[in-house]
């Protein structure tokens, strides 16, 4: 009995551990995505605040250096993110509100534009 017992509970044990590593898989892709909703929510302040000082400059003329001491924090560069497979991404900022880019299109792997995970979000 005490073998059977035995197997039993190493069985539970690594039942539990797989669900475990699962559930650590998904909030990690959570917070890469809401850690780039964050960086592209501090670039669409910094294109309103950059705006309000030059009313009349359209956002496509916008350069990142323009932008640069709007941010948040006056980090010194422009944020930067990677995809869920680690794939650099683009930072589109000539569009208002700004878009991470893979490959020439948007990228967005949630299944909402308006969710604020990456992107902006409906601020």
């Amino acid at each position: 009995m005490s073998l059977v017992e035995v197997t039993m509970v190493i069985g539970i044990m690594l039942t539990l551990a797989s669900i475990i590593t699962y559930s650590i898989g998904s909030m990690t892709d959570w917070r890469k995505g809401r850690s780039a909703s964050e960086q592209l929510k501090s670039v669409y302040i910094a294109q309103k605040s950059y705006m309000a000082d030059h009313p009349t400059t359209s956002p496509s003329s916008i350069g990142s250096s323009d932008l640069i001491p709007y941010l948040p924090g006056n980090p010194g560069s422009m944020p930067e993110a990677q995809s869920l497979n680690d794939e650099d991404l683009d930072l589109k900022f000539t569009v208002m509100p700004p878009v991470f880019e893979l490959g020439g299109t948007t990228y967005d792997p949630s299944d909402s534009a308006e969710d604020g995970l990456w992107d902006v979000g409906g601020l």
